[in-house]
This record gives C-alpha cells, structure tokens and sequence, in this order.
C-alpha cells in the first residue's frame, strides 16, 4: 500500500512540475512580448515626444538630445572619392591661400611658397550633421569634419638674408564645423541658386613645422612667425564670417558676401585682483582684444606698471560682420619687456547678447583657457562698457524720458557709417572722427543713498562719507558724514563742468570717517557712455574693494558736444 501511495504521489509531484514550468513558460513569453512592444514604441517616438515625456529635471544631466546626426554612409563614399579630390583640391589650395600668406608674411621674410602640397592619404570623418534655423528663402547646413592626416606640405622660406629653407608641416590635425548656406532657394533645378561655405567653428587646428635636414627651433623667432602667418591665413580666408560663394545658377549673389554689419564700441575701464605674474614687485598687464584674432583687427592697451587694479579707460572699436555668431575676446597680459608676455587671463562676450544702441555695462572673470574651462583658479576679473550700433537702421539713440526726442547732437558724435572701404579703414575713420569730437557739459551727480555697508567701527557701525572725484580733470567733493549707521541716505548733489565726456570717469569712493584718520570701504568707478546716451537714470552700483555694499546714484548730463579746433 505504501509503493502504490508512493508511485501516486510521484506521479502527481511530477505532474504539477510539467504544469508549472508551461506556466512560467507562458508567463515569460507574455512579459517579453509586452517589453519588445514597448522597446520597439520607444524606438519610434522622436526627440520631440521624448522631450513631453521628460520635462526639465526628469531626466539626468547626462542625457542630450542632439541635433548632430551621423554620416557613417558618406564617409564610406568619401574614403573612395579621396584620390580624386585630393589632386583637384590640392592646386585650388595653392592658387587660394598663397596669396593671402604673401599678405600676412612676416617682415623677416622675403616670400613664403608652396614646394609641394597633396593631402595624403587619409580622408577627413564627418562626424556630425545637423541643420541650421534660418530665414525664408535659405537653407543652412553645419557639417562636423575631423581629420588626423597624412598631408605632404612644404613651404619655401626665402628670408631677407640668407639661403632657401624648406620647411615641412607635418602631424597635422584638424577638428571643426563648416556653415553650408543654399541660398537663394529658385524654381529651377537644382533649386538653389549658389552654395557659400565657410568654417564657422575651428575646434583644434595642430600642427609641427620642421626643416627638412635641419631643426627649426635652431632659428630663432622663424617657427613663431610662420605659425602665426598660417594661422593667420586659415582665419582670414574661410573662417566664419569669411565665406566662399559658388555660383550654381546664374545671378547676383552679392547678398551672400561679407559685409560690415555694425560697429562695436568698447571702453576698457578697469581690472581688479590680478594674478600676479612677477617674483620682484607686481605685474606689468595690458589688454589685447579682438573680434577676429587677425593682426589688423587686434587692438592693445597701454602698459599699466607694477598695478594688480590697473585702470586704463581706453576706448575701442570694431567692426562687426555677423552679431548672432561673434565674441568680443579680452585677453590680459603681464608686460616682460624684451622676453614673450605671460598671459594672465581671458574673457569673452557674445555679441548677440548686445541691444543694438544700448550700453552695458559687465564684469568678466577671468580663465585660464577659452576653450578648455577646467581651471578654477580665481585670476582676477575685467570691466568693460559695451556699445553695438548696426549700419543703416536710422536714429537708434533716444532720451527714455522723452521717446520721441532722438539725442542728434550725440548722434553727431556716435553716429558710426558704413562704405565700401575695409574693416580696418572703416575703424580708423570712426576713431578719427571720435579724436576729434570732444563732448562738454554738466554732470550732476545725487548721491542718494548706500546700502549693506562693512562694520568698521569698535561698536559695530560705522561713520560713512564718499568722496566723488572727475579721474581726468581731478575735480573733487565729499559728502556730509553720517554718524552710526550702516544704510546711511546723503541725498546730496554735485555739479561737475566736464571738458571730454567720451575719455572721462566718475570715481567715487566710500570712507569710515574716525577722530584720527579714516578706514577705506569700497569704491565706484564708471563711464559716462550710458549717461550720454540715456540723458538721465537713476541707479544701484556695486561697491569694489569690500564684501558688501552698494550705493544708489542719481545721474543728469546737459551736453554741449564742440569740434576741436573750431
């Protein structure tokens, strides 16, 4: 009885096995249908429906929704193509860029040729396409290239002195975006009536110069300059906003070329905590500052020696092609004299963030390296005042108090045209007639009130009074002092006669007044560009030199702009 108990239950036991394990069967079955049903939903939804689902701050930091796509497909077909583009694209080089490394050769340098030029072997990678929002009537492509190539170049150096050189470009590596622009948009085919091209951002361009049976770095000075003469050449041939204009379809196709679009005005005011660059004493910096990095675009400050505050106060201007894609970079740094200067630090604007006819006015910190933002060192910071006025648009200065009024007598002096001359003479003309205008008036300045100011005193309050200084014509008042407050309220006001406007600075400077001396608590230095501009505004400022406070500023100006010489 036991054996057949036994055998029965076995046979049950095994039974229920068999139809527990279809069970699973089934249920895995069904759980790995519904999961490729929704792997396959989530394959077809696209970055817009992604985007719905995941609203901002539900998805990590790391997830990018891209507008590059791949183009493994082309780069296929490019490896194949390469032969023939590089015979035809070698000689198209040689005929563009010679001529203009003849305009930027160095003056130690008698002529600077190609021996020989092919582009290797190995073919550039997209490695990334996306498009471009643009007007009606356009469309504009950005296309990825990276390319570590085998290019055999050889450049024949012929110094003022001396033999021939042949001098090789060697490892070379190249990473950037080029701005395809199809435009206009035709009822013929192709549909399109020209292609501009142009390298709109230069990500890495490396590359090594040797003497062929020699080594270069045995001439002094010679790998430097040809360096920067072909540095020099890439930017002013095809960097954005140069372009390059292929006429498909017959036409004018002159709206496509580069053209002054406005001018910038930059007053270089101050900078404050610099690194300091020196062993002995303190450094020697000055400004470099450019729109387009090319020799000719690039303007320098004057040496302030042994200051890690220095104010300069200088004025500035450049010509703008494109507001919507350039930067205004601001390099400092430390003057060495006979030896090469030490760069302190680098800041950038983007132009775009400009209202055309306003003033700004902006603090820059200062980095190490513009493209790589890995160092966190504190190097100091750069104050500038900011001025873009496009061409052709008519009065863009009014008074914010009486819209109606434009400000014509300013306009006279600010007033900024365009021709058919070059960047580089359009500037010199608009400085030389900014040399020429000067701008008298009257200043009136109400120091209303400051606020948040630094306990100084043993009590834990202060005495605060400001001192308003004219830095050029070294005029200078002071407030009443107000006894035991931190938030003190002067509401006192000031006439200054100014003789130049445009090259003038307010300074006020805020003071702990004590029986025996006084403590410094900070300081206001400003332009009088927005003033001129705006007539009249009242303001908050904050104070420089101290961890808190800020004083409020009523400021009016009558102005009385002159001729020199009249």
């Amino acid at each position: 009885m036991g054996f057949v108990s036994a055998i029965v239950l076995g046979f049950v036991f095994g039974i229920g096995l068999i139809v527990g394990f279809a069970r699973c069967q089934r249920v895995r079955a069904k759980r790995r249908s519904e999961l490729a049903e929704g792997v396959a939903a989530f394959a077809r939804t696209t970055v817009q429906d992604t985007k719905k689902i995941l609203i901002d701050g539900e998805y990590p930091s790391w997830v990018v929704f891209s507008k590059w796509q791949k183009l493994s497909w082309l780069n296929q077909q490019l490896e194949k193509l390469w032969p023939c583009i590089d015979e035809a694209a070698s000689e198209l080089i040689r005929s563009t860029v010679e001529p203009i490394i003849e305009q930027y050769r160095p003056p130690i340098l008698a002529s600077i040729e190609f021996s020989k030029l092919t582009l290797g072997t190995v073919a550039p990678q997209f490695t990334g396409i996306c498009m471009v929002d643009s007007e009606p009537g356009e469309i504009i492509i950005e296309v990825e290239i990276q390319w570590d190539g085998d290019p055999n170049i050889v450049l024949e150096i012929k110094p003022l002195v001396g033999v021939a050189l042949p001098i090789q470009v060697k490892n070379t590596g190249f990473t950037g975006i080029f701005r395809l622009i199809f435009k206009p948009l035709v009822d013929e085919f192709p549909c399109f009536g020209a292609i501009a091209y142009s390298l709109r951002k230069k990500k890495q361009l490396d590359f090594t110069l040797k003497v062929i049976g020699g080594e270069i770095s045995s001439i002094p000075e010679l790998s430097d300059a040809i360096d920067e003469t072909i540095r020099a050449a890439i930017e002013d041939s095809i960097t954005w906003p140069v372009r390059k204009i292929v006429a498909i379809l017959p036409g004018d196709y002159s709206d496509l070329e580069l053209k002054p679009a406005g001018m910038l005005r930059v007053k270089l005011v101050l900078a404050q905590d610099l690194v300091n660059k020196d062993l002995i004493g303190k450094s020697d910096p000055f400004a470099l500052l450019y729109v387009r990095p090319l020799r000719s675009r690039t303007k320098r400050s004057k040496t302030i020696n042994n200051q890690l505050n220095p104010v300069w106060n200088e004025n500035f201007e450049f010509v703008v092609e494109d507001q919507s894609t350039q930067c205004l970079t601001i390099k400092i740094f430390d003057d060495e004299g006979l030896q090469p200067s030490e760069l302190i630090g680098s800041a950038q604007v983007e132009l775009k963030d400009l209202e055309p006819g306003q003033v700004k006015l902006v603090w820059l910190k200062l980095i190490k390296d513009l493209e790589v933002q890995r160092d966190t060192k504190y190097r100091g910071q750069v104050h500038v005042e900011l001025l873009y006025c496009q061409f052709g648009t008519g009065s863009q200065f009014a008074k914010p108090y009486d819209p109606d009024l434009s400000l014509t007598s300013l306009e006279r002096v600010m007033k900024y045209e365009a021709d058919d001359s070059g960047a580089v003479e359009i500037e010199k003309k608009n400085e030389q007639m900014r040399r020429e205008v000067i701008l008298r008036g009257v200043l009136s300045v109400t120091v209303v009130s400051a606020e948040g100011l630094p306990a100084l005193d043993f009590l834990g309050k202060s005495d605060p009074y400001v001192v308003i200084m004219m830095k050029k014509s070294g005029a200078k008042v002071k407030t009443r002092v107000l006894n035991d407050t931190l938030n003190p309220v002067w509401n006192q006001t000031f006439d200054f006669v100014v003789e130049d406007a445009l090259h003038e600075l307010l300074i006020l400077e805020v003071y702990d007044h004590d029986t025996i001396g006084k403590n410094y608590i900070g300081q206001c230095i400003m332009t009088l560009t927005r003033l001129l501009v705006e007539g009249e505004f009242y303001d908050d400022f904050p104070l420089a030199g101290t961890k808190s406070g800020k004083i409020s500023l009523h400021l009016k100006w009558a102005v009385q702009p002159i001729i020199r010489g009249s």
